[in-house]
């Protein structure tokens, strides 16, 4: 045996790692898609049978009965109502708060570094944490905020426990709850932004307004739509702050998706029709998502000087 075949052997092994590395590299990626994707292929399965757990002799396969009862009934519609009504507000209110406070806190220095810090503390809190202490702070005969109103002259605010207030409530807690998290995001993006604009607008005397809508703004608005995007889908698919404080009620002032398919499961037993809920929600989801990550693609592909 030659020298030169002697050096050949031990690289061998050392070939046949470096070819089944990426395959390797890519393995814990492959388990977490296969564990998604079991879990969601049982549900469609359970969505297209009669599968109730208080009568189990009757379970089979009505294909897409349970779609079609959702989509005649009131109940699915007020439930599709609400969850928009609520996405809505909260994605609203905290776009525009997190702005407003991105741009209060854009200049660095200690203060603005401090006050940061301190934002971010609502994030470390569970959200139904978060939720039971709101909803110790709104209760009506101890709550520390009807002490504060009172003091106002308001008497008697309803908060989570009257329709009118109740979705103002879960808005408010959310909020609380999430606002920082726009706030971090924007912050980000606004010292991200080049400062040559800037500059240029403030030797030409530019009024603030007009930097603010035509500068700062259309540079922001991919930061804008990632943000509202995360927020969007975490909202519709909200859960813990709502049941929480009020278990979809009072009445069906709050049922979301995520409230109305679990009381199908958990308290009327009724598993196919759950199934078919997070299913129809999945599918307005990804229909949203699709529609905001191809605007943001358009806007990056400005933002690099293409056709949109």
């Amino acid at each position: 045996m030659t020298a030169t075949t002697r050096r050949a052997l031990p690289q061998r092994p050392r070939l046949r790692f470096q070819t089944l590395l990426p395959y390797l590299l890519s393995l814990p990626a492959l388990l977490v898609c296969i564990g998604i994707l079991i879990p969601f292929f049982v549900a469609v399965g359970y969505s297209l049978q009669r599968y109730n757990l208080s009568f189990p002799d009757q379970r089979a396969y009505i294909w897409f009965d349970n779609y079609i009862d959702l989509l005649t009934d009131g109940a699915f519609w007020n439930t599709v109502r609400v969850s928009l009504v609520y996405m809505l507000a909260t994605v609203g209110v905290q776009l525009l708060l997190g702005m407003g406070i991105a741009l209060l806190l854009k200049e660095r220095n200690r203060v603005n570094n401090a006050l940061s810090v301190l934002l971010i503390l609502p994030l470390m809190v569970a959200p139904a944490i978060a939720s039971l202490m709101w909803k110790l702070m709104t209760n009506p005969g101890f709550g520390v905020l009807n002490y504060l109103l009172g003091l106002l002259g308001i008497r008697d605010f309803g908060w989570s426990s009257h329709p009118d207030t109740a979705m103002f409530t879960v808005v408010l807690v959310d909020t609380w709850v999430y606002t920082p998290f726009i706030v971090v995001l924007l912050l980000a993006g606004l010292r991200a932004l080049p400062p040559q604009p800037f500059e240029a607008a403030q030797l030409d005397g530019v009024p603030a307004s007009f930097v603010f809508f035509r500068i700062t703004l259309p540079m922001l608005t991919p930061y804008i739509l990632t943000a509202g995007m995360f927020r969007m889908l975490d909202s519709m698919q909200q859960f813990d702050i709502i049941y929480s404080m009020t278990q979809g009620g009072p009445g069906d002032a709050l049922t979301v998706f995520q409230v109305q398919a679990y009381l199908e499961a958990f308290s009327f037993s009724n598993i196919g029709k759950s199934a078919a809920l997070v299913l129809i929600l999945w599918v307005i989801t990804y229909a949203l998502s699709t529609l905001f990550i191809r605007h943001w693609l358009k806007l990056r592909q400005r933002a690099r000087g293409g056709q949109a």
